[in-house]
């Protein structure tokens, strides 16, 4: 047995399929109103339960710094009260949206009298894995209950015993809405074979999701046998074209690289058109005023000391930290071109006060989230109102950009008819 075979695991993971399949039919027929109460309950045992989450927290922290974790990416796994009610509030936000299952979303009828409704219903068996953020396992599991779907998490090792604490307070808001506690479940092993078994078990899952770094991504795409919605990295850009005003540039590009540096809508490569050069000394002072290493072309470097050389790796990498690599760019079309050729498809977006020019460049960007004149970082489901997301999923197919509710909904096709038959 080697330590990526996932043989050892398979029956574990039929027992959690198996437990989750019944668990997401209880959980279609039970309805909006007692999966939105699961939800409440869990947010009020997060509060009722803050110094157990908090400790369990404590010690993945100190966990994270023996080995060695970077300042940006305990942030990640930081839990502080403020956050513990964040993530409180945010499964109230979810109860509270409409409810995506049972949605018409097309109704038609046929010449012979069939009508045909095309209705939302949700897609079955979910398993996530993700890494690092703790709030993950709340935000996930809370979408995929209001949108009817079982869940069989995994998260990754750094945040092992918050993640344990975070289940056990949701398990409780389902017991106490009289739903199955196997509606959420938590694979209770980090040895990585069970991620094999895990993707291997298609009887079991209906899709996949993971969320976390490149390699992480590129394992599941390249091992399931299950659907996946990718989450890939967030590659970030911001084009500051030559009509942007200077102070809203300044102010929404300090914010995009460092309100959080670590998130996945952080902003990790500034473009400044050839034209706005004279922006770049309040830029340099308010970034580098705040800890951000700047990596830059030899235009910029000649103009600045302050600035270091980037290489070319700079220009495809998502820092995930207080770094930013700033390349100058000759109008738009370079910066679009730039962009499709080194970005990730995540969140890229302009500085103008050019109306023609701004609809043209987010016309031209291949992203899953376009922004004018604001911070990459809104680049979250519950900034767009979604209550809370399960990812950015920058492919094509079945969603793009966040996935909240509605997305994690499929549909059936339903023909109501009234005694036909087919000549």
């Amino acid at each position: 047995m080697t330590p990526s075979d996932p043989r050892p695991y398979e029956s574990l993971i039929a027992e959690l399929g198996q437990a989750a399949r019944g668990a997401s039919r209880a959980l279609n027929a039970a309805g909006d109103g007692r999966r939105s109460q699961a939800l409440k309950s869990a947010a009020a045992a997060i509060r009722a339960r803050s110094g157990e989450l908090l400790a369990a927290n404590a010690q993945d922290l100190a966990a994270g710094r023996e080995n060695g974790l970077s300042a940006a990416l305990l942030d990640r796994l930081r839990l502080d009260p403020d956050r513990l009610a964040g993530i409180a509030a945010g499964l109230e936000a979810i109860a509270g949206l409409d409810d995506p299952v049972g949605r018409v979303l097309a109704d038609w009828t046929r010449p012979n009298g069939l009508r045909i409704q095309r209705v939302a219903v949700p897609i079955g068996v979910i398993g996530v894995i993700y890494e690092s953020r703790p709030n993950v396992t709340a935000d996930a599991a809370g979408l995929c209950l209001k949108s009817g779907n079982a869940v069989i998490l995994r998260g990754g090792s750094e945040a092992v015993h918050s993640n344990r604490a975070i289940h056990a307070a949701l398990v409780a808001g389902l017991v106490e809405a009289g739903l199955p506690a196997a509606a959420v479940q938590l694979v209770p092993t980090q040895d990585r074979a069970a991620v094999g078994a895990l993707l291997s078990a298609h009887q079991w899952l209906d899709m996949v999701v993971p969320r976390g770094g490149k390699s992480l991504v590129a394992r599941v795409q390249a091992d399931a046998r299950v659907p996946v919605l990718a989450h890939l990295d967030g590659n970030n850009h911001l084009y500051i074209h030559s009509a942007a005003d200077e102070e809203m540039a300044v102010e929404v590009v300090v914010n995009a690289k460092m309100r959080r540096p670590g998130i996945c809508g952080a902003l990790e490569t500034l473009l400044l058109d050839r034209q706005r050069l004279e922006l770049l000394p309040a830029l340099i002072e308010r970034l580098a005023g705040l800890g951000c290493e700047l990596r830059a072309d030899q235009t910029l470097c000649a103009l600045d000391d302050r600035l270091h050389p980037a290489a070319e790796s700079d220009w495809q990498t998502e820092y995930l930290d207080a770094v930013l690599a700033i390349r100058t760019v000759d109008g738009p079309d370079e910066a679009l071109a730039h962009i499709a050729r080194y970005g990730s498809g995540h969140t890229d977006g302009i500085i103008s006060d050019d109306d023609a020019v701004a609809e043209r460049f987010l016309a031209g960007l291949d992203s899953a989230i376009a922004v004018r004149n604001a911070s990459t970082q809104f680049a979250d489901g519950g900034e767009f109102g979604f209550g809370a997301e399960i990812g950015i999923a920058t492919g094509r197919l079945h969603a793009r950009g966040p996935v909240g509710v509605e997305q994690l909904t499929t549909f059936q096709y339903r023909v109501l008819g009234r005694g036909q038959v087919r000549p």
